[in-house]
């Protein structure tokens, strides 16, 4: 008989982990115990030597679905130590958690599985239609945890105390809901409860045959907005095929032209409406679930407001019971957006949520289970066969983020990303936790939220930062939180405070994600983004020669002014104007394109105060942005010329227009030109003078948008390629051979899989962000990647 101490390390709670070590205990002869601590989990096992061997294995080849094993450390039991447990345990048990220090990782929300679904669905279950219905493979997790370890107690099911059933479920070894702490039925789970927004509770006396998700169904087909509570928040949901109640629910909403996400109950549902492919079904039916972007086949009755200026649809299955309770009537897509008002954080409180949609919704259907952490739906899509991230929120985080070699051995550090898509990240363990999206900071309660969430994720993982990294934009709020927190450690533990610039964070990032060495040659980074601070100016379209140390600027987009300074993000048009200005002069433009319609609509501007303004550098920063420059574009050819109502709608509509047919010609005229020329400092940049003549010949020959923008994404994509090749050879000799393109405008699938193709065929190795959002969604781990390298380059 010989005993081992094993440690398990990873995903290992919340997961059904103990249950599968106790049937793996079971099949191998193995005596001791498992308990669940802060480190993971804890097994103490007894048997014959080559029965432990099995053992071992059999977990790292059975770890459940959720579940992931960092690592499996064991010694053997000394003679003292076995002798300590005299008698050796006859059986193997589980025993009572243990808390310690917090290095375990948190299991994200789950969708529901087969068998659960199965069982919901099942008039023999003794949970048919129970809309909480989970097991240790499916259903909540960071939505409901409040402590570790992952214990009933630690969880918004604290209130509710099982009933025997339950327990004895739970207390079942050989049970799938064994220790699955929101394990709950209709006897002793919350429930759900259907009231009208002025606070109206719903006589079931008058629908005895009727469930409250059934009636919230067929008030959805009657043409009701109802607010739904889900798994992190409230969702806000009506007939996808109603025209007229979209537009009712727009106008609500304050949201004129940001797209809707629709859920319908199936995948052959979906395919009625768009190209499936099984890249996409498999990331549809994920545990993640979240929404995928998906091109339309044929808009069938989908009202045409749901994603107006798109040729997307955001779809995704349902992935609660209530959600499949609900759908399950429903022969249509639904709207499922998010319970708000343009840009307010998601409800998630009973009572706010009635006060806060009334005159939104018609309906709420409520439940009495409270949502601790608030997590908006993830958003993804494919990209020539790879998932690629959008938005990184419920299914994804806080899944943990191993360290690229180098970096073992790091302490403890916050990185508080930036302004908008705000996440923040730790880096503790030689692992990094990227938080689940947030949004902009900008929003009242969005920066409460954002607060609260960081006091949380420091509770839960035991966390006190010796490093804050913070964007280097000194009037970005996480920014001004970060100093703040630096001056309140002053007497106390000593906290050092890393300014990171926000497009060498997006570049990070991506290594990050690709797992890229501290040690490893510097590449060259192309962040092509909205706009970051850059060393006194406001850059956006940067090629960065870097690692994680650091960076050097080897060529940019060309500066141009932003008149008005943000509201020439929110009115594209001054972009376009702006562009002309500097392009060629607006007495020039005017002189070759006074005729064309671009210029009637100028007309209506007081353009001699903007050219003013221009010239004299009054209220109009310079900026080298690449978003600009499609809002410039955009603008141009009538695309949200007047007023953009959501970050990258300008961008999103042109790629969405751009002609296929255009994109495979051969013609020379298919592709506008920018040259390569050099800044007063030497710098080289990418002058698009060429590109507007282009493009402005086109619109006087009345050239069709699509074709434009396809001639506009082709140019733009042989523009980036033909710099990298430039850049790539210095005195003879090769100084670089990987890429990394990333920042918010690489969300654009048509300019990624050009500028991608072009470097392949020119033999770069070309890193894109995949499992990490291309967006400021993402700069948090490259923020909290810099300031570690920084810090073990000080060591």
């Amino acid at each position: 008989m010989s005993g081992r101490l094993i440690r398990i390390r990873g995903t290992v709670q919340g997961v059904g982990f103990r249950p599968t070590v106790y049937g793996e205990a079971l099949k191998h002869s193995i005596t001791g115990h498992i308990l669940n601590d802060g480190e993971g989990v804890l097994i103490k096992a007894f048997g014959a030597e080559a029965d432990l061997d099995a053992f071992i294995t059999a977990i790292k080849d059975n770890c459940p679905p959720l579940g992931q094993i960092d690592s499996i450390d064991w010694c053997n039991l000394s003679d003292i130590e076995l002798n300590c447990c005299d008698p050796v345990p006859d059986r193997f048990a589980i025993v009572e958690s243990v808390s310690s220090s917090a290095r375990t990782s948190i299991a994200a929300d789950a969708r529901t599985c087969p068998a659960c679904l199965e069982e919901t669905l099942s008039p023999n279950s003794r949970r048919y239609r129970y809309p909480f219905t989970n097991c240790t493979h499916c259903g909540p997790r960071l939505s409901i945890i409040s402590g570790i370890p992952y214990d009933r107690p630690n969880t918004s099911m604290a209130p509710f105390a099982l009933c025997s059933d339950c327990l004895k479920e739970y207390k079942d070894p050989l049970d799938r809901r064994f220790h699955a702490q929101p394990n709950a039925c209709y006897v002793c789970g919350p429930v759900v409860e259907l009231v009208r927004t002025d606070g109206l509770r719903l006589s079931r006396a008058e629908r005895p045959q009727s469930d409250d998700v059934d009636i919230a169904a067929s008030l959805i087909l009657k043409g009701q907005i109802v607010a739904i509570k889900g798994i992190g928040g409230f969702h806000i949901a009506c007939d996808a095929t109603n025209a007229p109640v979209v537009a009712l629910l727009r106008e609500r909403k304050k949201r004129f032209a940001k797209p809707f996400a629709l859920m319908a109950k199936s995948i052959e549902m979906i395919e009625r409406y768009c190209h499936v492919s099984e890249e996409e079904k498999a990331l549809l039916s994920s545990a993640a679930a979240p929404v995928v972007l998906l091109d339309i086949k044929a808009p069938g009755n989908i009202a045409s407001g749901i994603a107006p200026g798109q040729n997307t649809l955001g779809f995704m299955l349902p992935y609660t019971p209530l959600h499949h309770l609900l759908l399950s009537a429903i022969n249509q897509p639904i709207v499922l957006t998010s319970a708000n008002l343009a840009d307010e954080p998601q409800c998630t409180d009973n009572d706010d949520t009635l006060r806060r949609l009334a005159g939104l919704a018609d309906f709420v259907l409520l439940h009495n289970r409270a949502i601790v952490n608030r997590i908006d739906d993830s958003v993804a899509r494919v990209v020539q066969g790879q998932t690629v991230v959008v938005r990184r929120a419920r299914g994804y985080a806080p899944a943990p983020i191993s360290l690229p070699p180098g970096f073992e051995g790091m302490g403890q550090v916050l990185a508080l990303g930036g302004e908008l898509k705000n996440t923040f990240c730790l880096v503790k363990d030689d692992k990094a936790i990227l938080s689940q999206h947030m949004g902009d900071l900008e929003d009242a309660a969005t920066y409460i939220d954002y607060l609260k969430n960081i006091d949380l994720y420091r509770r839960l993982f035991q966390f006190e930062p010796t490093i804050i990294a913070i964007d280097q934009h000194p009037e970005y709020l996480s920014a001004k939180l970060g100093r703040q927190m630096l001056e309140e450690s002053k007497g106390a533990k000593p906290i050092t405070l890393e300014s990171v610039q926000h497009h060498h964070a997006h570049v990070a990032a991506c290594l990050a994600e690709h797992n890229y060495p501290i040690s490893a040659a510097k590449i060259l980074g192309v962040a092509l983004d909205g706009l970051g601070y850059g060393e006194g100016q406001l850059w956006g379209g940067e090629f960065l020669f870097c690692d994680y140390y650091g960076y050097e600027r080897l060529a940019t987009f060309k500066p141009i002014s932003m008149p008005g300074g943000s509201m020439a993000m929110r009115e594209p048009w001054r972009n376009s104007f702006a562009h002309f200005v500097s392009a060629m002069g607006w007495n020039s433009y005017l002189a070759d394109y006074e005729k064309i319609e671009l210029t009637e609509f100028f007309k209506t501007k007081n353009l001699a105060t903007f050219e003013s303004m221009i010239t004299n550098g009054i209220n109009s920063p310079l900026a080298s942005s690449c978003g600009r420059l499609f809002d410039a574009v955009a603008a141009a050819i009538g695309i949200c010329r007047e007023v953009a109502s959501y970050e990258g709608q300008a961008a999103i509509e042109l790629e969405a227009i751009a002609s296929n047919e255009e994109l495979c010609s051969n013609e020379q005229n298919a592709v506008y030109p920018f040259a390569i020329s050099n800044l007063d400092s030497g710098l080289p940049y990418l002058e698009p003078a060429g590109m507007w003549q282009a493009l402005l010949g086109d619109l006087a020959r009345q050239v069709s948008a699509p074709v434009i923008s396809a001639r506009f994404h082709r140019g733009l994509a042989v523009a980036v390629a033909n710099m990298v090749k430039k850049l790539s050879i210095v005195d003879s000799s090769p100084r670089f051979d990987t890429v990394v393109l990333t920042g918010g405008v690489f969300q654009n699938r048509l300019l990624l899989q050009l500028t991608r193709d072009l470097l392949q065929v020119h033999g770069f190795t070309v890193l894109t962000p995949a499992r990490i959002p291309a967006n400021d969604g993402g700069i948090a781990l490259g923020q909290a990647l810099i300031a570690s390298a920084n810090s073990l380059e000080r060591k």
